[in-house]
């Protein structure tokens, strides 16, 4: 599967920078928005799908280290968008478009090892 994605931009939410938040889509579907808590062991996302378009992934940082969080492709291979050094009580925003197809999301606490991943399914949809 060819995945193509453009990362839209960082914004670094608890230094003073806002960001109007997407809300849902027209007709109430799916919210183009995902608050993503980070813990020393978990990486839980407020939702396991969202439409394909551009997405918000809202990375709060709720441990005691530093964290990262990434979007990668099915296999894991391939970072397709990344936040780093999410310190812990901060937040931080990804903006990333990303078509129809399964991806993996994942927090690495601590900015060391495997991390946490789940399964991230994104369903037809456009902006």
């Amino acid at each position: 599967m060819g995945t193509a994605v453009t990362v839209v931009g960082l914004v670094l939410a608890a230094g003073g920078c806002t960001q109007s938040d997407p809300g849902p889509s027209a007709g109430g579907a799916a919210p183009r928005a995902v608050a993503v808590t980070s813990t020393e062991d978990g990486c839980d996302l407020s939702a396991d799908s969202a439409p394909a378009g551009t997405l918000t992934f809202t990375v709060s940082n709720e441990g005691a280290e530093v964290t990262e969080f990434y979007v990668l492709d099915e296999t894991g291979g391939q970072v397709l968008g990344e936040v780093e050094n999410v310190g812990p009580g901060l937040s931080r925003d990804l903006v990333v478009a990303l078509e129809e197809g399964t991806y993996t999301a994942s927090c690495k606490p601590g900015m060391a090892g495997e991390g946490v991943s789940s399964v991230f399914t994104v369903e037809a949809g456009s902006d």
